[in-house]
């Protein structure tokens, strides 16, 4: 009942004030990190084929080690979270200032994942089931590859769970808690290293890298939350402008560089588990990513929001938001018939290594492919999601929120560990009871202005 009066009362508050004008820049940001993120999956995809069939995989970053240059703007996570950040500020700060509950929200946030992402693993689930009866080649090359990309799942609800956590230190300190999150992240990656003598310091990275994770995993909280952080500020006006975003462009460029030096692996994502790796837990190096993008966004601002005012340009970005879900969760599944098409059709697909003749054309017929082998998926995708109930009312009891957390956490852990086999069949148990418990049972009858409500918000 409480929830229907909040609700209702949202509707009317809707009604009398004047609708807000929806700033498209975020939404372009973070339509162009998703594609970004979409063909950087799909090209560091390496089919390996056998007399013309699929035996194996290889990920680009594992032959060719010029390619980790390329991650510094194929890694758009910090991006993403910056931005995300930057358009959920204001909500944040008015339920603090109402005193509702920001857990209620995070469910909310948590349930709109969970659902789409337990229709992904059914799918998985039931091609995985359909290997095993018919010894599905296909599926082993590809086992791990369509699982792996669920971890960005996981980091950003972590993220946002702090996200009224981040808005309080910015109201407190402003960029001084940006200054705070750098210090502990340095802090963790100094003690990771067993840092002692100021000498060390010029082997800081090979010496992090070199300790494995330990006391590093505490940064999977401070590098993630800095994206966040900045996010909030820049919304708020705490910094902008073209002078402000070169001047981020140099200092993330030089960071990157001293990084490399000291000894950081180049790459910002992962070609394999086991590595020296920036990502597993995030280091310090991975700050001077986010520093280059954060500088990106605010030095082409003004150029891109010119083009944003042509109505074909606005209508794409519109476009890519709406789809921007089900095209994150299901882009990694095209594979499977692209390397099946492949095969069929003689393509280069295994194109060798780079330097080789044809591996950046074999590179184009992949891509191809999955282009052509997601559009299909995408069309079933959005009519079945349009389809089915859209505004499910989330949980608010404290006990059933984290429950609910912990089983989506779990799932996802889960085919993130194991692949789609058998990974995807634990993971749907952990994602479906997640749905299931981050939502009010029974859902209560929603009327015309409850839904106008939704909308706005």
């Amino acid at each position: 009942m409480k929830q229907a009066t909040h609700r209702q009362s949202s509707a009317s508050d809707s009604a009398a004030a004047p609708q807000a004008v929806r700033d498209r820049y975020p939404d372009a940001l973070r339509a162009g990190a998703l594609l970004v993120v979409v063909f950087g999956h799909w090209i560091a995809t390496l089919p390996r084929l056998e007399n013309g069939l699929m035996t194996t995989t290889d990920h680009l970053l594992l032959v060719w080690t010029g390619a980790g240059v390329l991650t510094w703007l194929l890694q758009v996570v910090p991006l993403f979270v910056f931005v995300s950040a930057a358009v959920s500020a204001d909500g944040a700060q008015r339920r603090l200032d109402q005193g509702q509950r920001q857990l209620h929200w995070w469910a909310g946030r948590a349930l709109g994942l969970a659902r789409p992402t337990v229709t992904y693993l059914a799918v998985l689930v039931a091609f995985v089931l359909l290997a095993a009866y018919t010894g599905g080649r296909l599926l082993g090359p590809l086992n791990h590859s369509l699982t792996v990309h669920l971890w960005f799942l996981m980091m950003l609800l972590g993220v946002q769970a702090l996200l009224p956590l981040s808005v309080w230190a910015d109201n407190r300190w402003g960029l001084k808690a940006v200054a705070g999150l750098l210090l502990i992240a340095a802090a963790v990656d100094l003690l990771r290293a067993g840092i002692s003598t100021p000498g060390e310091l010029l082997e800081l990275g090979a010496r992090v890298t070199a300790n494995g994770g330990g006391i590093g995993w505490l940064n999977a909280a401070a590098v993630w939350l800095l994206p966040q952080q900045l996010g909030i500020a820049w919304k708020r006006g705490r910094f902008s402008g073209l002078g402000c975003g070169l001047a981020l462009l140099l200092l993330g460029l030089v960071w990157l560089a001293a990084a490399v030096a000291s000894g950081y692996p180049v790459a910002m994502v992962d070609g394999a588990f086991g590595v020296p790796s920036n990502l597993l837990p995030p280091t310090l190096a991975l700050v001077g990513v986010m520093w280059v993008q954060v500088g990106a966004a605010l030095t082409f601002e003004a150029p891109v929001r010119r083009l944003l005012e042509r109505r074909r340009i606005d209508r794409t970005v519109t476009i890519l938001g709406a789809l921007g879900m089900p095209l994150y969760l299901w882009h990694k599944l095209a594979e499977l018939p692209a390397a099946w098409l492949g095969e069929r059709l003689g393509l280069p697909i295994d194109a060798g290594i780079p330097g080789e003749v044809g591996f950046w054309l074999g590179r184009l017929w992949w891509i191809a492919l999955c282009i052509v082998a997601v559009a299909p998926v995408m069309i079933a995708v959005v009519t079945f999601e349009m389809r089915r109930k859209r505004d499910v009312v989330s949980a608010t009891a404290a006990p059933v929120i984290p429950a609910g957390g912990a089983a989506l956490l779990g799932g996802i852990i889960a085919s993130l560990a194991l692949g789609a086999l058998p990974g995807a069949i634990f993971g749907l148990a952990g994602v479906a009871a997640a749905s299931w418990l981050l939502r009010v049972h029974p859902q209560p009858a929603e009327t015309p202005s409850e839904r106008l409500a939704e909308s706005a918000e």
